[in-house]
């Protein structure tokens, strides 16, 4: 028997909108509930029951009215959702008592209707589903274990199944009635001779998400992961389970991706218990979170492992203990200690186990980075605690918000991989002569074209197609991709041209054309505007921001120039360090041969640390990459093979010594002392403090 039930309750449902094999992937509300019950003992079917159900949203699509032939008058004067549950509930209570059953389970075909539409439905309205809506046989599975030659099971339809077994069509015209008779058909005959099938096996809906641990060296399947991006910063990994509720996540499956500064980035990687389930969490593409749409993609085990995956002891430690609540404390004073956290936290929100419900984020020199995470036993102690946010501890504010067991891998991961002190060698970085400038000289001529709104999975050749006709006033080399900090597109490209001309016909006849389902807007600008915003800067309704680099007040001194020619670039490993950044220097002008440039970076750098920079990437357009300085590590030997003119460029450049610093969040009444008492054990220039 089906986990051991009395009876089957063969279930259906449809939707205002998409139904069949889109059911639930356009998040439209249930309008229609259809049911019937079979006696495994008896062998007997029950009443068939059909009931209308009153969406809180009064629009049926056309798709909609022309599959279920269900107009708007029908529904409008319906129950809602809850009240239809009841009367189930009751109806099937009523039913079983009188065949003298005493259990039931439903049978659906596919689980569309209770995970994608039922599930999700109820969690946005706040409805307690019943118990019997946790558990459910798909027709579909059965049927294929009982009868293996009748197909792939993703191909398998009610009408193939029931000629499969020899049996007529249903002749039934009303949507629902008709799926629930075919059903029932197919059940009974796959329970009588001389199938004699046993519905054994019960799928399972989680009633909630448990939070837990990964190891890095724990297998993970690629097709169980996905990407959600758009999420709300404040999101916990309980507020995506809820988003993917009735799907069944792995333990510990959320990972809150951060930033390069440590917060939260919008994007989240989830791990579902196998690919069926991370399938059906890809249809949920564009659903929303409150008022905000999430996109959904495709991700891989090894993206989740380095989010979520550690191997700290420590951290093994603190989050051994199970169904805890965690909530992250940032801007915590240095000199802050255990007590003082958990006077601050006060008696209405006690932590875990005292002192060892809290972890400090430190560095890998022990010295603190103001981050800690707690505890708690119950959501309400959580409750209490949050209700601190931005209160004071000592002289600053503390933020707290929840967090996850992964976003305390990924921190303690990310702190005790930061070294203290960025250097370069230069012996083990190869040159690479650049034959023309990467960015063009600034000019104030407006043949440029700026890109915006881009879908984020679009590549050069996706521009090329848009751009259509005009693709032949490109200049070589002129199709410049912008990404965020994080080093993902942002969505904006800037585009040279040939002239002035081409640039104003191009934003008149491509803006707001369609690229991938989604509008660009394409505005004329300059190439000195286009650089800037290259650089780091911005380029809005409200005007021009130059990058931080170029700002007088936050620039290593000679460090930078205004579009140096030529250009110093980040390597790849920059964009993905910790913000303290070692930028190259322009080589002096050399004899040898003035048509190459190169640059280095010096035995001891400048350091710049700048924590808004907004990093940023390029892509060449086909069909090569541009000529420009590059980075890579050089092999083993590499370095004495370089040519002559390479190496006597070398000792022309002079190292200089000391390192430029940049701090953030200071106190207000720091003063030199303080930070002079933060650097002991180093030796900060005279008068370098500033």
């Amino acid at each position: 028997m089906a986990s051991h039930s009395d009876t089957l309750v063969v279930f259906f449902g449809a939707t205002a909108g998409a139904n069949g094999g889109k059911l639930g992937s356009d998040e439209r509300e249930i309008i229609l509930l259809v049911w019937q019950i079979v006696d495994l003992h008896e062998k007997k079917v029950g009443k068939l029951h059909k009931y209308f159900v009153k969406p809180d949203t009064l629009e049926l699509t056309d798709q909609c009215e022309q599959e279920t032939g269900l107009t708007l008058e029908d529904v409008v004067k319906a129950e809602p959702l809850d009240k239809v549950l009841q009367q189930f509930q009751q109806s099937v209570s009523s039913e079983l008592k009188c065949l003298g059953r005493s259990s039931y389970t439903l049978l659906v075909n596919g689980p569309l209707i209770i995970r994608q539409v039922l599930h999700p439905e109820a969690s946005k309205k706040n409805l307690v589903l019943p118990e019997c809506f946790f558990s459910f046989v798909d027709l579909r599975k059965e049927f294929h274990k009982c009868c293996p030659n009748a197909g792939p099971l993703q191909k398998l339809t009610l009408d193939s199944m029931l000629e499969y077994v020899d049996l007529p069509a249903v002749n039934e015209q009303l949507m629902g009635m008709r799926e629930v008779t075919s059903m029932v058909q197919v059940t009974l005959c796959i329970l009588a001779e001389p199938h004699n099938h046993m519905f054994s096996y019960a799928e399972t809906v989680k009633y909630k998400f448990d939070s837990g641990t990964c190891c890095k060296t724990e297998p993970v399947n690629s097709e169980t992961v996905v990407r959600a991006r758009g999420l709300p910063w404040q999101s916990s990994d309980q507020d995506i389970a809820r988003f993917f509720k009735g799907l069944n996540i792995a333990k510990g499956g959320v990972a809150l991706c951060l930033n390069a500064q440590g917060r939260r980035n919008g994007e989240a990687l989830v791990r579902f218990i196998n690919s069926e389930h991370r399938d059906l969490a890809l249809e949920r593409h564009k659903h929303h979170m409150g008022s905000r749409y999430i996109e959904v993609y495709k991700a891989t085990g090894e993206e989740f492992l380095k989010i979520a995956g550690g191997s700290s002891n420590e951290v093994a430690k603190f989050l051994s203990k199970e169904n805890q609540v965690i909530i992250r404390m940032r801007g915590l004073p240095f000199t802050a200690t255990a007590q003082e956290v958990l006077s601050f936290l006060g008696p209405e929100s006690p932590v875990t186990d005292g002192a060892e419900g809290l972890l400090f984020v430190k560095y890998p020199d022990g010295r603190p980075s103001g981050d800690a995470f707690v505890l708690f036993s119950c959501e309400e102690y959580a409750q209490h605690a949050l209700k601190k946010h931005k209160q004071i501890l000592g002289k600053r504010y503390i933020e707290l918000f929840r967090s996850t067991a992964a976003e305390v891998q990924q921190v303690l991961n990310r702190f005790i991989s930061t070294p203290l002190i960025t250097t370069i060698n230069p012996s083990s970085i190869v040159p690479v002569l650049a034959a023309h400038s990467f960015l063009p000289p600034a000019s104030t001529s407006r043949d440029c074209v700026r890109l915006r709104g881009l879908p984020y999975t679009a590549g050069i050749e996706d521009i090329l197609e848009f751009m259509g006709e005009h693709t032949i006033d490109i200049k070589p080399h002129g199709v410049h991709m912008v990404l965020n900090q994080q080093g993902r597109p942002s969505g904006d490209a800037f585009i040279q041209m040939r002239s002035s001309d081409k640039a104003f016909l191009v934003s008149q006849k491509c803006h707001k054309k369609t690229m991938k389902d989604r509008y660009v807007e394409v505005f004329q600008c300059s190439t000195e505007e286009m650089s800037i915003v290259l650089m780091g800067g911005t380029l809005n309704r409200s005007g021009l921001s130059p990058p931080p680099c170029k700002l007088p007040c936050l620039s290593p001194p000679t460090a930078y120039t205004p579009f140096p020619t030529p250009p110093a670039l980040f390597s790849e490993a920059a964009l993905y360090q910790p913000p303290l950044l070692a930028p190259p220097r322009p080589p002096q002008s050399t004899m040898h041969n003035p048509a190459h440039s190169l640059a280095y970076y010096p035995p001891q750098p400048h350091l710049y640390m700048n924590m808004n920079m907004n990093y940023t990437a390029y892509y060449p357009s086909p069909p090569v990459s541009p000529s420009t300085v590059g980075y890579f590590a050089a092999p083993h030997g590499a370095v004495g093979a370089q040519p002559h003119h390479a190496a006597a460029a070398a000792p022309s450049i002079l190292p200089q010594p000391g390192a430029l610093l940049r701090m953030q969040g200071l106190p207000y009444n720091t003063g030199v002392k303080d930070i002079l008492s933060f650097f002991q054990g180093y030796q900060p220039k005279l008068g370098g403090v500033t």
